[in-house]
């Protein structure tokens, strides 16, 4: 074959597993997110990576139609029992696990049984977006921010209502750890080995933190990581929730990354913050547009706000989503920009003056239940067509429309709504390629069959170890 596997990534992978076992590294965890937003994996030993490198590890295409809840759907490309395809590990994302002893972890990107590259794999499906950015002479830095809530596994509540009043724990509601209130010391404080350790572990990990603090719910924490190239930027969402997952489980805690926790509290976000460079330049600061936007960097987000109503779809797309985008939790429920606004969906971060580096876009309208490779990609589509048809910003926005009753545009409010809007994006459409767009409305429409007739607290809790 042409393509991988191929020899010279199997010499590769020989020098990487001796550098591992002389770690004492014993397996080597190779994950891939479906269309379900579920990071899934399979698991080598090391002796075995240099084979998985040359030749891939085998893995069904059909978890592509899985839902959440690991029941299958099926769409005219992908479903059933037949077919297998290759996943190879990219070794230059080879990680040691700081918080899981023994391991080591890679994303995957998945092949054909010939080699060739699988049409649905979302992982290239962002490379492709990215390289398409780069043809044009364009540049993506990208950020995505986790949000998480910290619960008791087993035991005492330290006090901690579920309503966050300190009554203690209600029956069959989570127990959350680290009372205390939103950005308050006193939570640090509570959990300060186990925000310490995920703080370790990940500087251990190669992952440069920018800031970590307490969130607004109770039991709720936010990490910020830096910017990186689209792929590399989803790569790092992967490793950011499983390394917290893995050191919450050492601490006898569990971490979930769901939409909600339970119904009416403002739940867990994973915004997505991005710039566009050309030749060394930040098109975001500098030029003559809105609070100094060039030409281009106000057209690429011309183009996301303009399709952010299909793009929600991708990026909130579980029923549950629809019940933590509600106006006036800064969740970015409506489709409008403004400048620091953090009830837009779409807000310009224009940086300090001093630093022009620092200007980027914050999208709020993700959270956790959507891929981040498909985010990345789809948002760079969008973007890309604002630049090719020149789009420009309508008036931007400033204080919270639900108060101010500005005359601005609700994003849809539930998952159906948004997958109709989906439906009608051929710029979507063509940019993931049939395959892909069939596969992932068949399973968001399967979350809606399963969950139309269900109540919001029964939505929710069915996600909490889910995610």
């Amino acid at each position: 074959m042409d393509t991988p596997p191929h020899e010279a990534a199997a010499s590769a992978a020989r020098q990487e597993a001796a550098r591992l076992t002389a770690k004492d590294i014993h397996g080597i965890a190779l994950t891939w997110v479906d269309n379900a937003g579920i990071t899934r994996m399979k698991a080598v030993p090391t002796a075995r990576l240099a084979h998985a490198a040359q030749w891939g590890v085998g893995m069904s295409p059909v978890f592509d139609v899985y839902l959440s809840d690991d029941s299958a759907v099926t769409s005219r490309h992908i479903g059933g029992p037949d077919g297998d395809l290759r996943l190879f590990p990219d070794l230059d994302r080879l990680t040691v696990l700081a918080a899981q002893p023994g391991w080591a972890w890679a994303p995957a990107d998945r092949h054909e049984q010939d080699g060739t590259p699988y049409a649905a794999c979302q992982r290239r499906f962002a490379r492709r977006m990215a390289d398409r950015a780069a043809r044009a002479g364009l540049r993506l830095r990208m950020g995505y921010e986790t949000e998480w809530v910290v619960t008791h596994a087993a035991g005492r509540a330290d006090g901690q209502a579920a309503g966050g009043n300190g009554s203690g724990p209600q029956e069959g509601l989570p127990r959350y750890a680290g009372p205390g209130p939103a950005y308050g010391m006193t939570r640090v404080v509570g959990l300060s080995d186990y925000v310490r350790d995920v703080l370790r572990a990940l500087a251990a990990q190669g992952i440069d933190v920018l800031q970590i603090h307490p969130e607004y719910s109770p039991g709720q924490f936010e990490v910020s990581t830096a910017a990186a190239g689209p792929v590399t930027a989803a790569d790092h969402a992967v490793l950011v929730r499983e390394t917290i997952r893995a050191v919450s489980a050492r601490h006898g805690l569990h971490a979930t990354f769901a939409p909600l926790v339970e119904p009416g509290t403002v739940g867990n976000g994973a915004h997505l913050h991005l710039s566009l460079w050309r030749d060394g330049g930040n098109l975001f600061r500098g030029g003559d547009g809105p609070f100094g936007l060039t030409g281009p960097g106000e057209a690429f987000l011309a183009g996301v706000l303009h399709e952010l109503p299909a793009l929600l779809a991708i990026t909130a797309p579980h029923p549950a989503s629809y019940l933590r985008l509600a106006p006036s939790r800064w969740a970015g429920a409506y489709q409008c920009w403004g400048p620091e606004n953090r009830e837009a969906a779409l807000r310009l971060i224009p940086g300090p003056a001093r630093d022009a580096g620092s200007a980027n876009a914050e999208i709020k309208c993700i959270d956790a239940t959507a891929n981040p490779y498909l985010t990345a990609g789809a948002v760079i589509a969008a973007g890309l067509n604002g630049i090719e048809q020149k789009l420009t910003l309508p008036d931007p926005v400033s204080g919270d429309p639900a108060v101010t009753g500005a005359a601005v545009p609700r994003l849809p409010t539930s998952l159906p709504e948004a997958l109709d809007r989906l439906r009608g994006s051929d710029l979507l459409r063509d940019a993931l390629g049939e395959p892909l767009y069939e596969a992932f409305l068949a399973v968001r429409e399967g979350e809606h069959a399963r969950t139309r007739h269900d109540s919001p607290e029964a939505v929710v809790s069915d996600l909490r170890h889910r995610y």
